[in-house]
């Protein structure tokens, strides 16, 4: 059975003014609906540019990005609605509380008020949010800011949903906790693009990745097939054998 489209990204290059070179350079890719896509790569690959393109922060200076919801087409202004990034940074208000920041996020969307209400209460139930959901935010352990930052990132149920190294500096506790509800999510049909440094966690998590390099892509498809390809037997491994050993930085 072939999967429908969810993003088709095709010859994307870009280059940023002050640099002497692409950050990244002719990118094609398809990532299908209910794909747990991992883009992967060392240290400024370019793997946060692309992200950044696809959610529309930056342009892309060549190429072009096609969005689809159940295999229809949609606009840029569309586009808004169907996708949500939950970024590396944590992008809330840390003097409000978590309901607050839901509520102001909520709005953002125009999502109605009885159903940003229900919709807050559900995340915060099953993000384990609901104690501490009048406290100010900036005093919250850095697992619970992360899982804030989640929230703010679904509480308009997108379609597609950008991750960027949603686990990055938490507790094993929370790691698990975000993982499986993310699983949850992509089960009930959402599709996830997501980055980490976490070989271990990525080859749990993805089905289908992208290996970027130098801002190209190196190697693409499904993991399984991947490794059975370069004759490894983890992620880690053809990690290394293909974008090598030496420092990054």
């Amino acid at each position: 059975m072939i999967q429908p489209p969810a993003i088709e990204i095709q010859q994307v290059s870009h280059k940023y003014k002050s640099a002497s070179e692409n950050t990244l350079t002719d990118i094609s890719l398809d990532i299908f609906e209910s794909d747990v896509f991992g883009l992967l790569g060392p240290n400024g690959a370019g793997k946060t540019t692309l992200i950044s393109i696809l959610c529309g922060i930056i342009p892309h200076s060549f190429g072009g990005v096609n969005f689809y919801d159940r295999g229809k087409e949609v606009s840029d202004t569309e586009r808004r609605s169907l996708i949500g990034f939950v970024p590396q940074e944590y992008a809330f208000y840390h003097e409000l509380t978590a309901r607050q920041n839901l509520d102001y996020f909520g709005a953002m969307y125009n999502l109605k008020k009885t159903d940003l209400v229900e919709r807050r209460e559900e995340l915060l139930e099953v993000l384990g949010l609901t104690k501490a959901a009048d406290k100010a935010v900036g005093t919250f352990s850095g697992g619970m800011k992360r899982r804030v930052n989640l929230a703010i990132g679904i509480i308009h149920k997108p379609g597609i949903l950008f991750l960027d190294e949603p686990t990055v500096g938490v507790d094993v506790q929370s790691k698990n906790a975000i993982i499986r509800y993310l699983q949850q999510l992509n089960q009930a049909g959402t599709t996830i693009v997501y980055t980490s440094h976490h070989m271990s966690e990525a080859e749990e998590f993805c089905n289908r990745i992208a290996l970027i390099d130098h801002g190209k892509v190196i190697a693409h498809g499904g993991l399984t097939e991947l490794k059975t390809e370069n004759k490894v037997g983890d992620l880690q491994s053809l990690f290394i054998k293909l974008t090598g050993e030496a420092y990054r930085d």
